[in-house]
């Protein structure tokens, strides 16, 4: 996971994850990236043990120090560690790949990790998808925006709704909004079809669970004048349930999560269309727990379990 430092308990997912694992008398301990290290082929790294105090502080976390150990004196380990998906982020998924052939079970899958680009993913699932283009060619880009008029262009690496652009059918700035996201054709981005139900119902995020959906759901409404729902960029959380056209684009994903050891999933719906299939480090949890019943976090680590 990411330094503590870095974390706000209060709304983490991962932080939740720790809390039901101690709850459920797992022997419970993290690492950053930073931690991680391979020595004659075998991956260790400085562990700490951990217990969450109070989420709604800074110092929300007792920690204590349980020195260098192999990661295959675990039986399950968690990648929870966020974007950026960089060299550093891969290597650490070659590290944890060691780990999974002595037996641990890393969730999700250290290969799908690295296979599966959030964005770019929902390709395998074009019936469940807007009209989408992956090009760094300008002369494709602006041409896929002469068709289709109203489209969404963004980084393949992004998160958050960080660099996203809506460009409408007058095309204000779409020369230099193309320039920028490509750097200058150097940069493979997305274009989408803009869902205009995103500023109604939100941009819906589903949470799947070895390729079972969650029966609820957060909504993420967009500020006034703001395209994006994601609550990073400031967008407002609703508590849905999903409808059978969200079960019925879970079916159509579930085959491939199972197979990739994609365990734990958050995929984005806006109206009837799948536009993202987040398997870093999918949130929610929070927020969906806090207006249900519903134990997420202790769901999927049972899930987990069985699968050892």
């Amino acid at each position: 996971m990411d330094p503590l430092s870095q974390i706000k308990a209060y709304k983490d997912s991962t932080v939740a994850m720790i809390e039901s694992a101690i709850s459920m008398d797992w022997s419970c301990a993290f690492f950053t990236p930073q931690d991680l290290y391979c020595l004659e082929g075998i991956p260790y790294a400085k562990m700490s043990g951990i217990r969450v105090l109070d989420q709604h502080v800074a110092d929300w976390a007792e920690v204590t120090p349980l020195g260098q150990h192999p990661l295959s004196a675990f039986d399950i380990i968690l990648m929870r560690k966020d974007p950026p998906f960089d060299m550093e982020y891969i290597y650490a998924t070659y590290a944890l790949e060691l780990a999974a052939k002595s037996g641990v079970l890393i969730a999700n899958r250290p290969q799908s990790l690295r296979d599966a680009n959030e964005k770019f993913f929902t390709l395998n699932f074009p019936q469940c998808c807007p009209t989408t283009l992956v090009s760094r060619s300008i002369e494709q880009l602006r041409a896929f925006w002469e068709t289709h008029q109203d489209v969404i262009f963004k980084p393949l690496d992004g998160m958050g709704g960080s660099s996203v652009f809506h460009v409408d059918g007058q095309g204000r700035n779409l020369s230099v909004i193309l320039e920028t996201l490509t750097h200058g054709e150097r940069i493979t981005i997305m274009a989408q079809q803009y869902i205009s139900d995103i500023s109604k119902t939100g941009d819906k995020r589903i949470l799947l669970i070895n390729g079972e959906p969650v029966p609820q759901a957060l909504a993420r409404i967009p500020m006034k004048n703001e395209l994006r729902g994601n609550l990073a960029a400031g967008g407002t959380g609703k508590v849905v349930s999903i409808t059978e056209h969200d079960r019925w684009i879970c079916q159509e994903i579930a085959p491939t999560l199972k197979e990739k050891g994609l365990y734990f999933v958050g995929i984005d719906v806006i109206g009837q269309f799948l536009t993202e299939i987040n398997v870093t480090s999918p949130t929610c949890i929070r927020e969906i727990t806090q207006e249900t019943e519903l134990d997420i976090a202790g769901d999927y680590l049972r899930c987990l379990a069985m699968q050892l």
